[in-house]
């Protein structure tokens, strides 16, 4: 009796697993076989698949949340009085204001030649957006009489959450 070879053993393990001997188990069997190039798109291809692809403007973020912004205020002001109202309102436009000065900030260096220009000028950009957000909360107290915080921060965060859904959503229509 002489113990079964290593390519029978080969042999049977490749008929339970359904293979025949011999031949490739996948693309993941082995490491140095390569893929195969991608083919090329066509400039129909091309400009269909950005068309797929585009992200909302940041102009359109800012006028959603404006929208967003001035419903919760309305609703607010009709349900709990018209402090409470301005207090929503408030609480918007500290969203609202300094993401309009990102929007600013971001689309006039979208041009940039520089890679390195345009992510120092977004960082700029984006801690002045949380600077004015930050004095502009640090000021409600002085520019509202009397405030509302429950109001103020619902508006704040519901404007702050539609900014979130505008960006994940997709454009139908091509940007501004």
């Amino acid at each position: 009796m002489n113990p079964p070879s290593s390519s029978s053993q080969h042999d049977a393990s490749a008929q339970h697993s359904g293979l025949d001997a011999g031949s490739r188990a996948g693309a993941a069997a082995s490491w140095d076989d390569e893929d195969p190039l991608p083919r090329r798109l066509s400039a129909q291809e091309a400009e269909a698949f950005r068309d797929q692809r585009t992200a909302p403007s940041p102009w359109r973020v800012v006028l959603v949340q404006a929208e967003a912004g001035a419903v919760i205020a309305l609703l607010v002001g009709l349900v709990f009085g018209l402090s409470a109202g301005w207090s929503a309102l408030y609480g918007a436009a500290a969203v609202v204001l300094p993401g309009a000065l990102m929007a600013r900030g971001a689309t006039r260096m979208a041009d940039s030649r520089s890679p390195m220009a345009t992510v120092v000028s977004l960082l700029g950009w984006t801690s002045a957006k949380m600077v004015c957000s930050l004095a502009m909360l640090a000021a409600a107290g002085k520019i509202l009489h009397p405030i509302v915080w429950p109001a103020l921060l619902v508006a704040l965060v519901g404007c702050l959450t539609v900014y979130w859904v505008a960006l994940a959503w997709r454009s139908t229509s091509k940007t501004r």
